[in-house]
């Protein structure tokens, strides 16, 4: 039948998602150029990036279940020293803990291509944790699949590169060459018993609906006649994806996730995004993939990852919070655990004002804002931090805490009880704020330390006009 036959003949079919019946509107056959289209009215090179919009939008379609994968000892550790296989087993056990026991973090990626790497997987796997599953990343050979069989894992990921960036000038590969060789890949996967999780490598700048739609129906099919599930994991390679409703592909970040939907007929649980964080859009990306179909997205701790780095792991935590209006089992306190121990045993620095982890991510300079939080600390902390992530609310004291900053700074440091705290007028806070105000009037210019201030406390409170005792305390 020719294909102009096919088209006008497409069948009308019952859509059991929404119980109407539905036509398919386009038939999408692999379109194999002869020169690579790279979108250059889009991505000029020699500018910024453009987002153009085509108004088209699709329903927000949130499945019933989310979570988080983990990439963490695969891309996270693209950009930093490699970890010990010591170091790998303390970080898969924080992992654990956060991810909780219904597994919100449900696996996590492994290379295998050395000794060292493979060694790091068997002690993880003796952990016998169900989550987070111990799953692989390698290259596309047989000798790499047999080893993920001889491992015991039940999935791998596989790089399948989809941009005419990378078809046409990284592997100097026709689209039709690339579409066949991945297939044979795949089919080498399948042979060997693995379930394929396929890693459509720079999706944000690939011709969406000419390569990766008829590319993903393949996959589709060959996995139904292997009987072996098939994952896709859409990747944002290189950060330019887009969550605006209305933005046009291959940008489109709704767009996308609706297209495998309904296109190829992937499945909710079955898709995973995979972002970077080049232009500030990791989080709101990831969070807009769940928000139109995506099960599962591939986050980092820290958001350690290539250049700008991953979805951070602990951001989509807390954005799942949000969203489901429950942890569902998930321990947050593993969050400051996990930042504490890549500061101290990694000698990783975190930036101070990274959320949720960062030294100042919950410490305030200012005097009006000390005065408030004297007052209710509801009033300028963002959620009860002492709680949710072992991390009360701090001041730090300079030329601008005021007397309310130091009076907080006092009770909290000390761990006062009600009845025992001090107040903006009680003679010592006002003594301290006087010392202080002179050492920035001779020029100081850093915050005062702690040990600074216990110091001037403790002078200070053997006056008799001071309430308090430093040596009772």
């Amino acid at each position: 039948m020719r294909q102009n036959d096919t088209f006008a003949n497409r069948p009308v079919y019952l859509n059991e998602r929404n119980n109407l019946l539905g036509i398919e509107e386009h038939m999408y056959i692999l379109d194999d150029v002869d020169k690579p289209n790279v979108f250059r009215n889009m991505f000029p090179y020699s500018e910024v990036p453009k987002i153009p919009f085509n108004d088209r939008i699709v329903p927000h379609d949130m499945p019933k279940d989310i979570w988080i994968t983990d990439t963490t000892f695969r891309d996270g550790q693209q950009s930093r020293a490699p970890y010990t296989t010591e170091q790998i087993v303390t970080i898969y056990d924080y992992l654990h803990k956060l991810g909780g026991p219904n597994g919100m973090i449900r696996a996590s990626e492994f290379f295998l291509y050395s000794k060292k790497d493979r060694d790091a997987v068997y002690k993880c796997m003796e952990r016998g944790y169900e989550f987070p599953e111990v799953t692989s990343w390698i290259r596309a050979s047989k000798e790499d699949f047999k080893l993920v069989k001889e491992i015991g894992m039940k999935e791998t990921g596989i790089l399948v590169s989809c941009s005419d960036y990378h078809i046409f000038k990284k592997l100097n590969m026709t689209r039709r060459q690339a579409y066949d060789h991945y297939l044979s890949v795949v089919k080498q996967a399948f042979e060997a018993g693995i379930s394929p999780r396929c890693h459509l490598e720079d999706l944000t700048r690939a011709d969406f609906y000419g390569f990766v739609v008829p590319f993903v129906n393949a996959l589709v099919e060959l996995s139904k006649e292997a009987g072996i599930p098939v994952k896709i994991r859409m990747c944002d390679t290189m950060g330019y994806g887009i969550p605006f409703a209305g933005a046009a592909p291959p940008r489109s970040v709704p767009g996308i996730v609706y297209g495998l939907h309904h296109y190829s007929n992937v499945t909710s649980e079955m898709l995973e995004w995979h972002g970077h964080n080049d232009f500030y859009m990791g989080v709101a990306n990831a969070v807009s993939a769940w928000l139109y179909g995506a099960s599962g997205v591939n986050c980092s701790l820290l958001g350690i990852g290539e250049r700008t780095g991953n979805v951070p792991t602990e951001a989509m935590i807390m954005q799942y919070a949000s969203m489901r209006g429950t942890l569902d089992g998930m321990d947050t306190t593993a969050i400051t655990d996990i930042g504490e121990y890549f500061e101290k045993e990694l000698d990783y620095p975190i930036p101070p004002m990274t959320p949720f982890v960062g030294s100042a991510f919950n410490l305030t300079r200012a005097g009006v804002h000390a005065d408030g939080m004297m007052k209710d600390a509801e009033i300028y902390n963002i959620f009860d931090t002492e709680k949710i992530l072992k991390r009360p609310a701090e001041v730090s004291i300079s030329n601008t805490s005021g007397l309310a900053g130091i009076a907080y700074w006092i009770n909290k440091h000390f761990k006062l009880p009600p009845e025992k705290q001090v107040s903006k007028q009680d003679w010592i806070v006002q003594e301290m704020k006087t010392q202080i105000d002179a050492l920035y009037a001779d020029g100081r210019t850093t915050v005062m330390g702690e040990d600074e201030l216990v110091k001037l406390f403790r002078e200070n409170s053997k006056d008799g006009r001071c309430s308090l005792n430093f040596f009772d305390l």
